[in-house]
C-alpha cells in the first residue's frame, strides 16, 4: 500500500474497517493516521490513533489480543482503509469477538453456515468457558481431526441404514467439526466454495 495514496481527513485520520481474513466478519472502526499506518505497514500488525486520547494504540498491547495483517487495502476514493487480519483474541475491548453485534439472518439458505463460520471464530477468540468449541481449540487439531474422522464414520453408518434423521443429524455434526477445523488452520469457508466453483466451470 501506498501512503501518498491514502487521503487523510482535515484532523490526519483516515478511518479503517478491520475485517476477520477467515471468517469475512467486520471486528471494528477505528481511525489511522499516517505515523498509525506507517507502523501497521512496517511491523505487520494493527495501529491505530486514539481520537480520545490524541495518541498512537498499538492493538493488544496491553491485552495481547494483537492483529496481524494480513492485507490491507483502500477505497475508490482512498478515504477508507480496509484491513484483513488474523485476530489473536478478541477485537472488543468488552471482551467479544467483534465490537459489532450480530445480524439477523438473511433468507438465504446457506445464512446458517455464515452464521455458524462467525460464531466458531467468536469461540475461538473469546474462549468462553464451558463451550464445546473451546473445548476443541483448547485441546488443538489432533483433537479437531479426531472428531472430524468419528463424524464421518457415523454419516457413513447412518447412510447404510437409510436413516434420513439420524443421517442429517450427523450430516450437521461433521459440518460442524469441518468448520472448526478450517478456523484452526485459518482457511476461510470461502476458499473451500471457490474450489467448488472452480471445478463446476470444467
Amino acid at each position: 500500500m501506498n501512503i501518498e495514496d491514502i487521503k487523510f481527513d482535515s484532523q490526519g485520520l483516515v478511518p479503517a474497517i478491520v475485517q476477520d481474513a477467515v471468517s469475512k466478519e467486520v471486528l471494528t472502526l477505528a481511525y489511522m493516521n499516517r505515523e498509525s499506518l506507517q507502523k501497521s505497514i512496517e511491523t505487520n500488525e494493527t495501529w491505530f490513533y486514539s481520537r480520545s486520547r490524541q495518541e498512537l494504540w498499538h492493538k493488544g498491547a496491553t491485552s495481547g489480543n494483537t492483529q496481524r495483517i494480513v492485507a490491507m487495502s483502500y477505497d475508490c476514493d482512498g478515504d477508507a482503509i480496509l484491513v484483513k487480519v488474523e485476530p489473536a483474541g478478541p477485537a472488543c475491548h468488552t471482551g467479544a469477538y467483534s465490537c459489532f453485534k450480530e445480524s439477523p439472518t438473511s433468507g438465504d439458505r446457506y445464512a446458517i453456515l455464515n452464521e455458524l463460520e462467525s460464531i466458531i471464530a467468536q469461540r475461538e477468540a473469546e474462549m468462553p468457558e464451558g463451550a464445546y468449541t473451546t473445548y476443541l481449540f483448547k485441546n488443538g487439531v489432533d483433537k479437531i481431526l479426531k472428531k472430524v474422522g468419528e463424524e464421518a464414520g457415523e454419516v457413513i453408518i447412518a447412510a447404510k441404514n437409510r436413516d434420513p434423521k439420524e443421517l442429517s443429524w450427523e450430516t450437521a455434526d461433521l459440518l460442524y467439526h469441518v468448520l472448526v477445523l478450517l478456523r484452526e488452520q485459518k482457511l476461510p469457508l470461502d476458499d473451500v466454495l471457490q474450489v467448488l466453483e472452480e471445478r463446476h466451470k470444467k
